[in-house]
């Protein structure tokens, strides 16, 4: 029995290695090589290894170094890229400078902007260097003016300004891109001053519309620069290439539109936010006295708060179907089964298990939730995050979104289906990241990561070195099969692999659903099923862990789950490579879109908002500073 909670305990234990540390070798003795004589060998062969004990195992708690802790990746104070002067005054042409040309005629007699590059020099426009390059390139090959003519404006600059002016129905800060516009009214007797003006418009707009041209394609936040959490490969434009579609567009809006994402969870964002944005009033809130835990069958006064909660924040199609129910109660405290069935409605629309009791979790989406303020933030955040992934998720793909601790399959650009997961905890937090499904595991070994094995392993391996063995956990250091007793566990253990084998209380359960990546972070069954129960279940090392992982393994095989089961039943370990690889999103997103295209939102379970926020901020600061 107690052989058994001890393995009971170690598959909580089941998580991914979310970091890597630097340490030492280790060697194991084993009895044999003592019995063979070859005990001299093998610490003539440590000896040749710096920072490896040799003394014998009686001797080794005498020397023993302090237990060593694996931390995973910290969160950064975010840099926003600056800004410096766009370098125009290189590109003016020294002819036209050097002499008289048409600047000193008067001003009837001019060409309109005929030499207005000679008023390069004095242009006063910054940009990030990136946006600086692509100006100063698309002028130096190009004569001509994109956003001005003659007469002043084109067509095509109000149509730009428009644009940036709009910036906030796709989540962007119109501020970023604000310049000054010269008036239509001027002094026709100083031309030179008029040309001027509009030299410098030129190159501001130009500037201002490449900005928002990589913003709303990529987002103005570097999400790798935020955490060691994040995991992007930031999307690369053209920037002067842009430009000169810019400069030949008739649809300057239309063009920059299609930079945007283009999925419906994108076009559901809009939607939200401009509904959110339209709201004048904030939506009342419901007290229910703190404490309260409401059970089937059982009066309780609160009860006619709660069911005014449920009025408040029920979707519609909840208050339609007990319409009947909302209209005749008349405030009793009387729990009876109409009320319960009412109540986990509620609950299952809100992703709480539906079981009825009113306690602290359905309590705090009753009466917490968020501002309309907190969610258009929230909104905003989103739309800037979805950026980072494709434009399109895709026809096939797996969303995991962590906040909400649910995954969901879709076929055909459609939710076929979704499922509770656990998630990693705060201290072990789960990746935000996309990748590739490419195989499927069944009867899986479970490989303990340096972080559980240092961690979680060795204050038990330093007191009982037989830990692992009784557990029966395969142990190798080096590539060679060890017994657990035999390794030096007070020394360190970089070369220490430890395994779990199959079986009915492995820490993976009876598959895992790979998408190889640096993180080692995949989809896994377990035999902890209670943790689904829970509302918040950020409870693992890292991965991700399924509730009905035999169904999604079967829709990635594209088999059914009679297939499944039938390879878990053949008991032996065995990769199945998936028919054709399929996008993984592993996100973070507190407000998303539901299969109806109705944004729901949720906890900031690893604060990740606030970080975003405080990046928002610095590129905000550092895109006002005065040049």
């Amino acid at each position: 029995m107690k052989m058994m909670k001890t393995a009971a305990i170690m598959t909580l234990l089941a998580g991914c290695a979310l970091t890597t540390v630097q340490v030492k070798p280790v060697e194991a003795l084993t009895l044999m090589d003592m019995i063979r004589g070859k005990r001299r060998a093998v610490q003539d062969e440590m000896q040749a290894l710096p920072g490896v004990d040799t003394v014998a195992p009686a001797e080794l708690k005498q020397v023993s170094t302090p237990l060593p802790r694996v931390t995973g990746p910290r969160y950064y104070t975010y840099k926003a890229e600056p800004l410096r002067r766009i370098a125009m005054g290189k590109l003016q042409d020294p002819v036209v400078t050097g002499s008289i040309g048409s600047v000193d005629l008067p001003p009837m007699l001019r060409a309109p902007l005929s030499d207005a590059r000679q008023f390069f020099s004095g242009v006063n426009a910054t940009a990030t260097a990136e946006v600086a390059k692509a100006v100063e390139a698309f002028y130096g090959a190009n004569p001509s003016f994109v956003w001005v003519d003659g007469r002043g404006l084109t067509d095509r600059a109000r149509a730009a300004l428009k644009v940036l002016a709009d910036a906030s129905t796709v989540g962007l800060d119109p501020l970023d891109y604000a310049i000054a516009t010269p008036s239509d009214s001027f002094d026709r007797g100083d031309m030179i001053a008029r040309e001027k003006e509009l030299v410098q418009f030129e190159i501001s707009l130009s500037a201002a519309t490449l900005t928002y041209a990589a913003d709303t394609l990529r987002g103005r936040i570097d999400p790798n620069k935020i955490s060691g959490y994040h995991d992007f490969k930031r999307k690369s434009i053209d920037l002067k290439e842009t430009l000169e579609t810019l400069s030949k567009s008739d649809d300057v809006a239309a063009f920059l539109d299609g930079l945007k994402p283009s999925g419906e969870h994108f076009i559901a964002l809009q939607r939200e936010l401009e509904k959110l944005e339209s709201e004048t009033a904030e939506t009342p809130r419901i007290v229910i006295a703190p404490g309260t835990l409401l059970k089937p069958g059982i009066s309780n006064p609160e009860l006619a708060n709660i069911v005014a909660a449920i009025k408040l924040k029920g979707s519609e199609a909840l208050k339609t179907e007990h319409a009947a129910l909302l209209q005749a109660y008349q405030n009793t405290p009387d729990y009876t089964p109409e009320m319960v069935t009412l109540v986990e409605g509620f609950q299952k629309e809100n992703g709480l298990k539906p079981d009825g009791i009113v306690g602290k979790a359905s309590i705090r989406i009753l009466t917490g939730g968020d501002t309309t303020a907190d969610k258009i933030n929230k909104v905003q955040i989103a739309m800037e995050q979805a950026r980072w992934l494709p434009g399109d998720l895709g026809s096939r793909y797996v969303f995991i979104n962590q906040p909400a601790f649910m995954a969901s399959y879709h076929q055909g650009g459609a939710e076929e289906f979704s499922m509770r997961v656990v998630v990693g905890s705060k201290a072990n937090q789960t990746y935000f990241f996309e990748d590739e499904i490419q195989t499927v595991e069944f009867n899986p070994y479970w490989g303990v990561p340096q972080s559980i094995i240092i961690n979680e392993m060795l204050p038990k391996l330093r007191n009982d070195p037989n830990y692992l063995d009784r557990l029966g956990y395969q142990v190798e250091v080096g590539g060679r099969a060890v017994s657990s007793s035999s390794v030096n566990w007070h020394g360190s253990t970089a070369s220490v692999a430890v395994r779990q084998p199959p079986s009915s209380d492995n820490a993976l359960g009876e598959l895992k659903i790979l998408f190889p990546n640096s993180h080692a972070i995949y989809m896994h069954d377990t035999p902890s099923k209670s943790f689904f129960k829970r509302d918040q279940r950020a409870l693992s090392h890292g991965c991700v862990r399924l509730v009905d992982p035999r169904r999604m393994a079967a829709a990635v095989l594209g088999i059914s789950v009679e297939d499944v089961a039938k390879e878990i039943a053949g008991g032996r370990n065995k990769g199945v490579n998936v028919p054709e690889k399929i996008p993984v999103y592993v996100a973070y997103f507190t407000a998303w879109p539901n299969k109806d295209g109705v944004v729901e939102y949720f906890d900031d379970v690893y604060d990740r908002d606030m970080y975003m926020n405080r990046a928002l901020d610095a590129t905000r600061t550092a895109r006002r500073a005065e040049g």
